[in-house]
């Protein structure tokens, strides 16, 4: 590990090593502390990457400033040769498509522009139906059931049935889906055992393959005969002469399941724990719940910061707080460490739903890769805690989260709940 120019050689005596996989194994407060040295120094530090890899090493952006402004110049920071970590592989990517995430311009805008037409206010009008409809169900299965697992029963059911619905996926295939999903992105950031490894491999690609050719057929079917749906809209969408072909199809269908369930999911989770945990901010929500639900939203996603982090990859030389950056060197974008920022956010590590302005970097750091489904988000998350904590008052977490030591995203695998008296 060193430090490039303006940055001093020494961590400290923690020895935090971002590249290192066991870093995200360490409990949350040393990963804070670790962030919010790195906040102090005068110039990004240049973390070297485990022997053996492809890549030398990346520039960690930890501060606000520094995340929004490489979001915000994408030809300076390219998305194109893979925004994660490890990047995908060139095999992977002509098998299966590129991601938007994955791609830049011109490409990037010509497919954007695709899907933002075919979110037409119809359709999002009767998404916004289908995500109320979709909350009333789910808490009328807690009530019924009593299930123990908020995750399973309530976190990413919500954002996967709507999106489902949106898309025109049948029922049918919806169970099959998710096991899918889950297998996809379960060892996303995560260091694996070479046991582990020898034993599955390939089951993240094999089951993001799966999901592609469900879909497809579903695109080729709706080509035929178009419905009232996201993928018809998708696969007959007129712009520059074309709609998405059945590998674009399949791409932004893994996107859209991939990011925007589990980045919802874990929202949601970290939302009711961190209510559990600030009694006094749950009961201030309670007292105005339709006035402040926005705010409380918005802290969530903050606090909890759901995508950890994204790579870019510099297009030419570049300074940036005293360090150069040389061209094909990598940054890394640390959003967890941007929503801490004490020059941006007062007593950062509290969670205050009235905190204004709350500039977070929830979504991205803004530019044109800012998350396509912020706005779906944030509509899933106002939905179901005004139902559950308007129904269920007492709703709460019960001990700690099981968390995925994951360098990608703030994944809660599961976490226990209770509700006390149904209104």
């Amino acid at each position: 590990m060193t430090a490039h120019i303006g940055a001093p050689a020494r961590l400290p005596e923690s020895g935090a090593d971002l590249a290192d996989p066991l870093f995200w194994k360490r409990p949350l407060r040393e990963r804070e502390a670790a962030f919010a040295y790195l906040r102090t120094l005068d110039s990004p530090v240049f973390f070297t990457e485990r022997p053996g890899s492809a890549r030398r090493g990346f520039h960690a952006l930890v501060r606000h400033a520094d995340v929004v402004a490489a979001g915000r110049d994408p030809r300076t920071f390219l998305s194109g040769p893979g925004v994660t970590t490890p990047e995908p592989a060139r095999w992977v990517r002509t098998v299966f498509g590129d991601s938007m995430v994955n791609l830049d311009d011109p490409r990037h805008a010509q497919l954007r522009r695709v899907v933002s037409r075919a979110f037409t206010p119809r359709l999002i009008a009767r998404v916004e139906d289908d995500i109320r409809t979709t909350a009333r169900r789910i808490v009328d299965e807690v009530v019924a059931r009593r299930p123990v697992d908020f995750v399973a029963a309530v976190a990413a059911q919500l954002p996967y049935q709507v999106i489902c619905t949106m898309m025109g996926i049948p029922q049918g295939p919806r169970a099959r889906i998710l096991e899918l999903v889950d297998h996809a992105s379960v060892h996303t950031g995560v260091r694996r055992s070479l046991r582990h490894r020898l034993r599955v491999p390939g089951r993240g690609l094999r089951a993001l393959a799966r999901m592609q050719l469900l879909v497809a057929e579903i695109g080729r079917e709706r080509r035929r005969r178009p419905a009232d749906d996201l993928i018809s809209a998708l696969v007959t969408a007129d712009v520059a002469g074309r709609g998405l072909n059945s590998r674009e199809l399949g791409s932004f269908f893994s996107l859209l399941l991939v990011a925007g369930v589990e980045t919802t999911r874990n929202a949601m989770a970290h939302g009711l724990k961190l209510l559990t945990d600030n009694p006094g901010q749950r009961a201030l929500l309670l007292s105005d719940l339709g006035g402040g639900i926005d705010g409380a939203v918005e802290e969530m996603l903050r606090h909890s910061s759901p995508i950890i982090q994204f790579r870019r990859t510099l297009a030419h030389d570049h300074e940036m707080n005293g360090a150069t950056f040389r061209k094909g060197e990598k940054v890394v974008l640390f959003f967890n460490s941007a929503n801490r920022d004490e020059s941006v956010f007062p007593d950062p590590g509290a969670f205050d739903i009235t905190r204004s302005p709350n500039p977070h970097v929830g979504f991205g750091g803004g530019g044109p890769h800012f998350c396509l489904g912020a706005h779906l988000a944030r509509q899933e998350l106002r939905t179901i805690f005004t139902e559950l904590l308007t129904r269920l008052p007492d709703v709460r977490s019960v001990g700690e989260p099981e968390l995925v030591p994951s360098s990608f995203d703030n994944r809660i695998r599961s976490l226990r709940f209770t509700f006390g008296n149904v209104r």
